[in-house]
Formats: C-alpha cells, structure tokens, sequence
C-alpha cells in the first residue's frame, strides 16, 4: 500500500521509497525505511499530514504515491 491511501489516525511503518531523489527528500523530513508514524490529518484533495513524535510533516498527495508503508496495530 502506498502512503496517498493511508486514512487518519492509522500508524505506519515506512517499508521503502524507491526513487533516489524522493528518498532524499523525504529523508530530510525524517521520513525514512523503518520510520513509524502517525497520520494525524489528511486533508481532501491535500496534503497528508504525519505526525513523529511532537513534530507534524505535509506531505503532497503526489509524493506520498511513491512512498510504500504497512499498517501497525
């Protein structure tokens, strides 16, 4: 499952970025492989908001169809 069909309030685990540059991004946004975390918000037509910890991070609709995740209990 990728990260756009995530739904609010789910945790995840991030399981891989495939594209190099993405990856580089998203790891500037301590979004990387193994990372869990919570949607806290995901706004129609939006951003998906994630939340690590005390820190919340917008991520585009766009970029987050590269990200593959899984869902935690």
């Amino acid at each position: 499952m990728t990260l756009d069909k995530v739904n609010r309030g789910d945790t995840i685990e991030i399981v891989s970025i495939e594209d190099k540059d993405i990856r580089t991004q998203a790891i500037r946004l301590c979004i990387y492989e193994g990372s869990k975390l919570k949607c806290s918000e995901k706004l129609p037509a939006g951003p998906i908001i994630l939340q690590n910890r005390l820190q919340e991070v917008a991520i585009s609709r766009k970029l987050a169809e590269h990200i593959v995740i899984e869902k935690v209990s």
